[in-house]
């Protein structure tokens, strides 16, 4: 696969660690959720470059500095039959938004999507997101509102799993 957007989008490597966990940290205090992020440098390295990676990444770089970040895992489509990708975290730095920086991370991911025949790619954005929201539709991306989000965690999910 010829990668046309390394220019400032590449796929991540173990030294972007820490810089991407400071990124997943700014998308979590945006979110205004800081003190729900939990991520460390060494879960995010096992996860992103462990003996069985589950996580996979690209980031985006200005003048040497990784300033932006897509975060991703394998899903999978039972009705088409093929994987897909569902983005867990896109972030570009605010000094960097505006830039084609966000773009150019979700171009990286609809290409792998196409080189390996991937049925889609999916995300969620809050509700209140509209820049995020706005910037989604621009490129063609559908709301599935129809659909709503669950979650178990912490106890419940301790609780039902026991």
């Amino acid at each position: 696969m010829t990668e046309w957007w390394t220019n400032r989008v590449r796929r991540v490597e173990p030294g972007d660690v820490a810089a991407v966990v400071g990124l997943v940290r700014e998308l979590a205090e945006y979110e205004k959720a800081l003190e729900q992020c939990l991520l460390t440098p060494e879960q995010l390295r096992t996860a992103l470059f462990g003996a069985a990676p589950a996580l996979f990444g690209h980031v985006a770089e200005v003048d040497g500095a990784v300033v932006g970040c897509a975060l991703w895992f394998l899903n999978f489509s039972t009705w088409e039959g093929v994987h897909g990708i569902y983005l867990e975290d896109l972030y570009v730095q605010r000094a960097h938004r505006g830039s084609g920086l966000g773009r150019e991370l979700l171009a990286a991911l609809a290409a792998v999507c196409v080189e390996r025949g991937y049925a889609r790619l999916e995300w969620s954005v809050l509700d209140w997101n509209t820049p995020s929201i706005g910037f989604y539709r621009s490129i063609g991306a559908v709301s599935m509102d129809e659909w709503t989000t669950f979650r178990l965690s912490g106890e419940p999910l301790a609780s039902l799993g026991a």
